[in-house]
């Protein structure tokens, strides 16, 4: 491995660190996977900073048509001459982040969605003049992206049907069905939560993927990620085809993260092999199905700084990445119990909970309960095993997380 190779913290694009020279941990295989594990709609909930959009940026590169096909040259994926040959760059690609839908009503939020989706539909303006769509389609695509004093004009309506309809037109231009990937597909219902505005965000939000992934005919398959599983009677209402891929899955465990032979050939790449032993008690101890896994964020930024000063000590990178509301909120329902059981986990020690995985975010605060499984499902908190009776065996991560 070459030392040169920067590091890519914060870069979420897989095409700019392929392209630009940056350190990749080759998760191509994930690619493999999804298709020999055939799922129609597929949603992997993992922490924040575990990889997730850059996952997804990954697979949006290899399917895209028109992709660069040298972005794969000596990864795992490029050994599968069959299944690139099928795949590789042969599909047209909806990509959605949903990471920045949100305001302080309602009103605001919708048109951050309308706004995103509709410049998603702009990135196919080929559509407008296609000979292969009839009048009435591109009078479609056309109300998709309509403007007024700068500002996209697309109803409520519109909006709820737009995927599918954006679906439909490129299959009309390609002849092949789409993929779908959507990244942070919660972080609207978590925004509305803390708003006021949940309900009329769970309305929207159901409506819009009751279309784009229930009733949807023109598409191949979709992959959906985020922190929580929304529960199925909250936004998936009749969906029957979603196939739940949790961190508590084996299936998948390791493509998320890093796992201990990563970070090994990481540190031996840039001669620092020396400080695994810190680098494993910080940020190790998630638990993702079957698989050991450190966080990925904060392995990044411990070698980058490592890098001008080689006796640095391993400090909180994940922790401070974000805002801690959902701790705060936690610490300030906790009951005398819950303070001890606090205790009991800064010491090291384990704390039996009967974990949900399915909630909806205006459930959270009902139970205190509750809110131990938005802990373990967000991160602050892994499993240690399962009992047969379903409790799971909660602990602090890594010496970085606080409880």
């Amino acid at each position: 491995m070459n030392r040169q190779l920067k590091l890519p913290v914060g870069i979420e694009s897989f095409q700019e660190i392929r392209q630009l020279g940056f350190y990749y941990v080759d998760k191509t295989k994930m690619i493999e996977h999804l298709l020999s594990q055939w799922g129609k709609v597929n949603l992997f909930t993992r922490p924040r900073r575990f990889g997730k959009t850059l996952n997804m940026s990954m697979l949006r590169y290899f399917f895209e048509i028109g992709t660069d096909p040298t972005l794969f040259d000596g990864l795992f994926i490029s050994q599968n001459k069959e299944l690139c040959e099928t795949y590789l760059g042969k599909f047209p690609v909806v990509f959605l982040s949903l990471k920045n839908v949100d305001g302080l009503t309602f009103e605001k939020a919708r048109y951050r969605l309308t706004e995103l989706i509709a410049k998603e539909a702009e990135r196919f303006g080929f559509l407008a003049d296609s000979d292969r769509l009839s009048e009435n389609e591109k009078k479609m695509y056309q109300a998709l992206t309509a403007l007024s004093d700068g500002r996209y004009t697309m109803d409520e309506l519109l909006l709820v049907s737009a995927i599918q309809t954006i679906s439909q037109l490129l299959y009309r231009h390609y002849g092949q069905k789409i993929i779908l990937l959507m990244d942070e597909y919660d972080v609207p219902l978590d925004k509305a939560f803390q708003h006021g505005y949940y309900r009329e965000m769970v309305s929207l939000i159901r409506g819009m993927f009751g279309q784009a992934l229930k009733t949807n005919d023109f598409l191949y398959f979709a992959v959906l990620t985020g922190c929580l599983r929304v529960s199925k009677e909250s936004i998936f209402t009749g969906l029957n085809n979603l196939k739940v891929l949790a961190s508590t899955d084996a299936r998948f465990d390791e493509y998320f993260g890093f796992t201990d032979e990563e970070v090994k050939i990481l540190l031996e790449a840039y001669h620092l092999e020396s400080h695994m032993e810190e680098t494993k008690e910080w940020y190790d101890g998630y638990h993702f199905g079957n698989a050991d896994i450190y966080c990925p964020w904060d392995v990044m930024n411990y070698v980058d700084d490592l890098q001008d000063n080689p006796k640095l000590l391993p400090k909180s990178y994940w922790i401070n990445s974000s805002g801690n509301d959902l701790l705060k909120r936690f610490i300030d329902k906790a009951d005398s119990t819950t303070r001890d059981e606090i205790e009991q986990l800064i010491a090291g020690s384990a704390v039996g909970k009967r974990v949900r995985l399915d909630l909806t975010y205006d459930e959270i605060d009902r139970s205190i309960d509750n809110i131990w499984s938005v802990l373990f499902t967000t991160g602050y908190l892994t499993q240690a095993g399962v009992s047969a009776d379903g409790i799971y065996k909660l602990v602090i991560p890594s010496a970085e997380t606080p409880a």
